[in-house]
């Protein structure tokens, strides 16, 4: 290929150089390309090839001149060389650049090739958006020197200032059509730009659609490469490697570009920056930049977002619960601080957002309860963070719950009971409680507490919905009652032992000895029982009803009935 390349190289160079009648007499070579020229031509118009030439007529016979580190290569030596001979060529925004650099190299700049390439620059490729956007694109081959000269500057001052322009008057449609011309650069000159669009007073919206246009051509293509590939996710080698660099490279630019407005950007689009990055090991400054504007609008989240930000690209398990985690406690906290900022009580009065936010998280819970590897303190930490007022019931709350228990049978009572004690059985609704009662999964402590609840609303008269101001005595009531409870059963089981103890005592003593005796005894522990027994809160005709009459006590106990919220 680089024989093809010098062949073909020398085929154009003869059809402008040999018309010349005159034989070669020097031959520069740029990378794998040989020019045959003539001296006398060469020197009259570079300075450089001047001195060159000179130095190496002592060295060699004929004389070879390296310029492999030309700016722009082959081709744009080309058209120098035309330059030199006098030859016409097309002067475009694709090469003006590079032929600018190489007349810089060269030293072809005192009247030269380098005030044609000027005047081009100045007359045309820096008159308008798009030809500016094709100079600059074309000088990110041509570092440093396009820098030294200007070139770069120049045409980010001219992009930026009729980007603003463009922003506030359209001059075509669509109206955001020069944030697609800007797509084609590399992140390093976007940023610049976006930089100074800053520093003239662009507004944040505007930059926003200029970053988000950007970022969905240059960085979501780039993520889809490695989704859906669990191999590809995980390698670490060869091109994988580079394309995650540059990947991340990308985002963490965008990220440090984005404008102070938190509103700007739609929070979907956060939630995706936040999942590359996590998935991408992004610096811990980008991630917590990303993290504290999500939670500075976390009001317009959806279960969508959260999820997001959960799941593996695979689909296949969880991904990442600490930043939820974090975006979650920062907004309680905010909403704390406006709440104690108002002159208002947070711990009795939750605001709309707050409230919000409880049924977004209760029923992001129970999506993510199916997983496995989601353990019982880390599910338990993500309701908690949800402050208690701001769920005015916890019928959600509870059907993650249940959710919870169906995906992970294997858990014993003590372990059930610590799940359950996210949840108050006492903000249930009635269908929630019904449906709690009949519940197999539950703990029985729960169940007691529903059962319980139901019991006073019943004794009381009052209706099944629950009542806030009555929530705390009630729930003191069931928990004192519960423990009762379980203390008489075990009461009882002492006594009965006891008795079947003093049982087999009397009948190996004398029947007649200590028939006296053996009557008291159990006279003391079947009146010992009936006053334990009179403490049982659900026995009919207990210490609250004791006043009633039978026939007015006989509440009937409704049908059994499955309500499913699940």
């Amino acid at each position: 290929m680089a024989d093809d390349r010098l062949s073909h190289a020398m085929e154009r160079t003869g059809q402008w150089v040999l018309s010349q009648q005159i034989p070669t007499d020097v031959v520069v070579a740029v990378g794998t390309a040989r020019f045959s020229l003539h001296k006398f031509t060469l020197i009259a118009k570079s300075n450089l090839l001047r001195t060159l030439i000179l130095e190496s007529e002592e060295l060699s016979d004929p004389t070879t001149i390296d310029l492999s580190e030309i700016p722009g290569g082959s081709e744009i030596f080309e058209r120098a060389a035309k330059f030199c001979y006098g030859v016409n060529f097309e002067i475009t925004v694709n090469n003006v650049a590079a032929l600018r650099c190489a007349a810089e190299y060269l030293q072809m700049t005192d009247g030269t090739l380098g005030g044609r390439t000027e005047d081009f620059l100045s007359k045309v490729a820096l008159t308008s958006l798009s030809a500016a956007v094709t100079v600059l694109k074309t000088c990110e081959d041509l570092l440093p020197i396009a820098e030294d000269l200007k070139i770069v500057q120049r045409c980010v001052e001219v992009v930026s200032a009729k980007a603003c322009v463009e922003a506030n008057f359209p001059s075509r449609t669509p109206a955001n059509w020069w944030t697609e011309e800007m797509t084609v650069l590399g992140v390093p000159f976007f940023k610049r730009i976006i930089t100074t669009m800053k520093t003239r007073g662009a507004k944040g919206q505007t930059l926003a659609s200029a970053i988000i246009t950007y970022t969905e051509r240059s960085l979501r293509e780039l993520v889809r490469h490695q989704v859906g590939s669990a191999a590809a996710v995980s390698s670490d080698s060869g091109n994988n490697s580079a394309i995650r660099d540059r990947q991340r490279e990308i985002l963490e630019a965008i990220v440090s570009i984005l404008p102070p407005e938190k509103s700007v950007f739609h929070i979907n689009f956060l939630c995706c920056l936040l999942r590359t990055a996590i998935f991408l090991r992004a610096e811990l400054k980008c991630k917590s930049e990303l993290e504290k504007r999500i939670s500075a609008i976390l009001e317009d989240v959806t279960v969508e977002d959260l999820l997001l930000l959960s799941y593996s690209y695979d689909g296949e398990k969880l991904f990442d619960l600490g930043s939820v985690r974090r975006i979650l406690s920062a907004f309680v906290e905010k909403e704390k601080s406006v709440s104690v900022f108002n002159a208002g009580d947070f711990s009795e009065v939750c605001s709309a957002a707050m409230q919000k936010m409880a049924k977004i998280v209760d029923a992001y819970l129970g999506e993510i309860a199916i997983y496995e590897e989601l353990g019982i303190s880390r599910f338990k930490e993500l309701a908690k963070l949800v402050p208690e007022t701001a769920r005015k019931v916890d019928d959600d709350l509870y059907r993650a719950i249940d959710i919870y228990l169906k995906a992970h049978p294997d858990l014993d009572e003590i372990e059930r009971e610590k799940v359950c004690a996210a949840m108050d059985p006492l903000k249930l609704s009635y269908e929630a409680r019904v449906h709690a009662s009949q519940n197999k999964r539950l703990p029985v402590q729960i169940v007691l507490h529903a059962l319980y609840y139901d019991q006073l609303q019943l004794r009381s008269g009052g209706g099944g919905d629950y009542e806030k101001p009555n929530a705390a005595s009630t729930r003191f009531q069931a928990q004192a009652d519960t423990d009762l409870v379980k203390e008489n059963e075990k009461l009882r089981t002492e006594l009965l032992k006891m008795k079947m103890y003093v049982q087999e005592i009397q009948e190996s003593k004398n029947q007649g000895t200590t028939s006296s005796k053996a009557a008291k005894k159990p006279t003391f522990f079947s009146s010992m029982s009936k006053t334990l027994g009179k403490l049982n809160p659900f026995r009919i005709g207990s210490k609250d009803t004791l006043q009633i009459d039978d026939a007015a006590s006989d509440v009937r106990k409704p049908r059994r009935r499955r309500f499913s919220i699940s």
